[in-house]
């Protein structure tokens, strides 16, 4: 199983390679923790952003969608950047009573799990991210989970609140599942902050109570086992999307530090070698299934995949499906979507009551 997350994830370690600045991983040459210390070493040292102007301003380059509008995570609004007084959907303070009112700063590893408004996590723009004011209102600082598939959520992008049906959970807890084509993204800024805040993450276990649900009191592991492992189905059931990639980018330009495990998704099984060794193979399956061009500039897109793809959907950045393929009909294990549209979707495959959603980009 080690050996196929390393292999499944190639395509797109050698997507995000060649923006990555020459030698910035030349010292990480270890395994398990002390890769994780050596990588701690490099991304800690950092500049402090302004939790306000700073994160509004850097939001315009590291979280816009390819038609313009604000990058919401949890959301399928056309929010505009800038204040109120510019014509734009920056909170205020005012409304975001219903969703699309406003705009605002979500943290998605929530700040009162690390004491509050502490620098620098507080406005670590690695896991600040925007977000309906309405939907992060709901959210609060509910750990991230599995929910049943039984919960309807009327508004938001998929997002469910419920609880939790996370294999092997320990708890009855309330927990907020994001939507799929946001997961490894949102598993990817965790693996982060154990990393980035390697000397201090294991004294936060106690000053949240959904915070002590997720961590272990450790500074090397981090995380509880049912948390952990949600967290490497997520990082390659969604794996790293040029979104990442752009937004890593954008942030190192200013904070001056990058999120490894968007360079490196391989990195994390480097570091959580046990975890990943006890992990179910049929936890990946579905990552062994690839897309491209991607981004293409051909409108068609190809799908290879060595299992049965029982539905194909692709969904527009409001969520509406434009596409929906039921048992497509593969020719040498490869489906190709052709004349698409310009623009940005999630195209969601699903297998054997498995599936997985990846962002595709048409230019």
């Amino acid at each position: 199983m080690k050996q196929l997350f390393s292999l499944v994830l190639f395509a797109t370690v050698t997507l995000g390679f060649a923006q990555i600045p020459a030698g910035y991983y030349a010292t990480a040459t270890g395994t398990g923790f002390t890769l994780k210390t050596q990588l701690y070493n490099k991304i800690s040292p950092h500049t402090t952003l302004i939790y306000g102007s700073g994160l509004w301003s850097l939001f315009t380059t590291s979280d816009v969608r390819p038609d313009g509008f604000v990058w919401d995570i949890y959301s399928n609004c056309n929010f505009v950047f800038g204040p109120v007084a510019n014509g734009g959907n920056q909170d205020d303070g005012t409304l975001g009573t219903i969703e699309c009112q406003r705009y605002n700063k979500e943290h998605t590893f929530p700040q009162s799990w690390f004491g509050g408004q502490v620098y620098p996590m507080y406005s670590d723009a690695h896991i600040v991210m925007p977000a309906d004011k309405k939907d992060n209102g709901m959210r609060q600082s509910l750990a991230y989970g599995m929910v049943s598939s039984t919960v309807v959520n009327p508004i938001g992008n998929g997002w469910k609140i419920g609880t939790c049906t996370t294999p092997n959970y320990p708890y009855s807890l309330q927990v907020f599942e994001p939507a799929d084509q946001y997961k490894g993204d949102i598993a990817r800024n965790y693996f982060y902050m154990a990393t980035c805040y390697e000397n201090a993450i294991g004294s936060w276990q106690t000053f949240n109570a959904s915070g002590d649900t997720v961590l272990d009191g450790t500074n090397d592991n981090v995380f509880e086992s049912w948390f952990l492992n949600m967290l490497l189905i997520w990082h390659n059931q969604d794996p790293v999307s040029q979104k990442e990639i752009d937004r890593n980018n954008a942030i190192y330009a200013v904070q001056g530090n990058r999120n490894p495990f968007v360079d490196h998704p391989e990195y994390v099984c480097q570091i959580w070698t046990t975890a990943c060794a006890n992990m179910n193979s049929t936890a990946f399956e579905m990552a062994n299934t690839t897309v491209f061009p991607n981004p293409s500039s051909n409108q068609n897109i190809t799908i290879n995949s060595t299992l049965s793809i029982d539905g194909i959907q692709l969904f527009n950045v409001n969520g509406q499906i434009i596409l929906e393929i039921n048992n497509p009909k593969f020719e040498n294990n490869s489906y190709t979507l052709q004349n698409l549209p310009h623009g940005f979707y999630f195209l969601k495959l699903n297998s054997n009551h498995q599936s997985v959603t990846k962002k595709i980009i048409i230019n």
